[in-house]
């Protein structure tokens, strides 16, 4: 079978490798739907993730299809079984997982291997983390489980309540999931982004307000305007840059709530106003990933049509014109996602 590898910076190939045995507690899944991501564009940049994976490693991780094969001990799994699989399972036993908090777990077991014909699904995963789908939910509409999962999380992190004023921070598809996720909460939300079609998108998905941010990223006209308002009740920031936690700070009113969702490059900082934050009595949180209950409340947005797919994924390509998309996102302008046929 075909299955993509990231070897290192930028470089990614699409490989024929044997089909393992499977072992006990685990199945096989071909897949149907895998899904570009913006975090697998962050890996395939820096030609690494230390949680993640370990190169030379199959790639991607956004995917459904139908399982074709199962391994012993699978009293409730068959061939056939239309299903959406999480990266990630916790071990449930740890300190984080007994407190509730499974998407810090010290073992946190991920999979990757999404662009590929098929995949092995190990043994807790497909206890914790393996769902069915209905057959009225496309599989392409299912691999967005995972990134939902990890919005619903952020969102629940960041308190909302009905009428607040938030600030969505990024335009991509993290940003515009959760600005989809905030308005059924009743939100009136603000997005800030470039590119004029995701912006663009942010509108069509009924977003009260847009604003433009040059190519070169400053935030400065976004953080002016904030003020001008007199602050946002909280800000969602959805970009991973320092520039944008910092601007995140800039543009809350007091007692407002930050939730730095982007990931910043290892080793960056921030500078921040203690003075503001202090006397301004602001609440600052980060949130990572996702946990199993995040993930089943993912499905039931998606099979409820809560969010329009259509708006999110805008092109596809086989799996062997994998490197090309890569190198096309690379460059931006690209589709906000890109559906990868696995299929032979």
């Amino acid at each position: 079978m075909k299955a993509a590898y990231l070897l290192g910076t930028r470089s990614l190939e699409i490989r024929e490798v044997p089909q393992v045995p499977l072992e006990c507690g685990e199945v096989r899944i071909r897949i149907e739907a895998a899904l570009t991501c913006g975090t697998d564009l962050k890996v395939w940049r820096r030609g690494h993730h230390a949680r993640m994976l370990t190169l030379p490693s199959r790639f991607g991780h956004e995917l459904a299809g139908v399982i074709v094969e199962t391994g012993p001990g699978i009293p409730d799994w068959r061939a056939g079984d239309r299903v959406v699989a999480a990266n990630s399972a916790p071990c449930g036993r740890c300190r984080p997982c007994q407190r509730g908090q499974q998407q810090l777990c010290e073992d946190l077991l991920f999979l990757n291997g999404a662009y590929a014909e098929s995949i092995v699904v190990p043994e807790r995963i497909v206890q914790t983390n393996l769902h069915r789908i209905s057959d009225g939910l496309d599989f392409h509409a299912a691999a967005m489980a995972e990134p939902l999962a990890c919005v619903l999380l952020g969102v629940e992190e960041l308190g909302v309540e009905p009428g607040d004023r938030i600030l969505v921070l990024g335009s991509g598809p993290i940003g515009l999931l959760a600005a989809v996720v905030l308005r059924s909460l009743g939100a009136c939300i603000t997005v800030a982004g470039r590119g004029a079609h995701r912006l663009g998108v942010a509108q069509s998905l009924g977003v009260e307000e847009v604003i433009p941010v040059p190519v070169d990223g400053d935030l400065g006209g976004v953080v002016s305007h904030a003020k001008a308002l007199g602050g946002f009740d909280a800000v969602f920031e959805a970009v991973g840059q320092p520039q944008a936690w910092e601007a995140a700070v800039q543009a809350v009113r007091p007692g407002g709530r930050v939730n730095w969702f982007g990931g910043c490059p290892s080793g960056t900082s921030v500078r921040l106003d203690t003075a503001w934050i202090h006397y301004g009595s602001l609440s600052l949180r980060a949130s990572f990933h996702h946990t199993p209950e995040m993930f089943r409340r993912a499905l039931g947005f998606l099979e409820a049509a809560t969010v329009p797919v259509g708006s999110f994924i805008t092109a596809e390509a086989s799996l062997s014109e994998l490197p090309r998309v890569f190198d096309e996102l690379d460059r931006g302008g690209a589709p906000l996602k890109t559906l990868i046929r696995c299929g032979p």
